[in-house]
């Protein structure tokens, strides 16, 4: 371990939790395309004319090839958390590539997605809204860099109100080969999250619910989960 850097640890984790709004499509052209050849063949095609295709695409091209997942069933939605940074960041990664984060059970995911999403209804300016959220589960088996447990020592990753410390460690890591990093929720006590930064390592994602959050002037959501087949 280099000095000043978290620990690593090995984790198998099935069926982890991530929440994401319903309008986004579970399937996009990074899933039609047998090879990154092809993509290049589609966007020479499109000329960058296609606004649609250019929003689902993000900033691809500023994430290495070898890093890319085509042709494999969720590849777009995989590559959309990485290719549609928040323009501020996240806790462990910059508005220039993001990252895939997950809680480990659904009641972390919920609490985490909860907290954003009232963020970003705070911006419009009212509380009397709705929002269709999808959950993906994911799979893991790989060592991340481990800071959970560590409130003391590692107090200033997991601020509540500042994303400052964490993404500078987070760019450290990426730069220097790591593949993540799990840690304690912010939002959620006695939960656990990770924020993995290779596509790649993302495996077996699969929509598995679909849930509402419904603000009724309230800032916190009611969240109830919506039946089997909604979209």
């Amino acid at each position: 371990m280099a000095a000043g850097l978290p620990p690593e640890t090995h984790i198998r984790w099935t069926a982890t939790c991530r929440m994401v709004p319903s309008r986004y499509p579970s399937v996009g052209v990074l899933d039609r395309v047998a090879s990154p050849g092809d993509l290049d063949a589609v966007m020479e095609i499109e000329a960058w004319t296609n606004d649609r295709l250019s929003v689902e695409l993000g900033i691809l091209t500023t994430i290495p090839r070898e890093e890319w997942i085509v042709g494999e069933p969720m590849a777009s939605v995989v590559m959309a958390a990485f290719c549609h940074p928040r323009p501020d960041g996240a806790r462990f990664s910059g508005s220039d590539r993001g990252a895939w984060y997950a809680g480990r059970t659904i009641d972390t995911a919920l609490a985490e997605s909860a907290y954003h999403r009232t963020r970003e209804v705070e911006e419009v300016g009212h509380f009397d809204t709705r929002m269709q959220m999808r959950l993906y589960h994911a799979d893991f088996a790989t060592t991340f860099h481990d800071i959970r447990g560590g409130q003391r020592t590692w107090a200033r990753l997991h601020a509540p109100d500042s994303y400052v410390e964490s993404q500078r460690l987070g760019r450290a890591l990426l730069d220097g080969g790591s593949n993540g990093v799990v840690y304690d929720s912010v939002r959620h006590p006695g939960g656990t999250c990770l924020a993995c930064f290779r596509p790649r390592l993302v495996r077996r994602v699969r929509v598995a619910a679909h849930y509402e959050y419904r603000w009724d002037g309230s800032r916190m959501p009611t969240i109830r989960r919506l039946a089997s087949g909604a979209t």
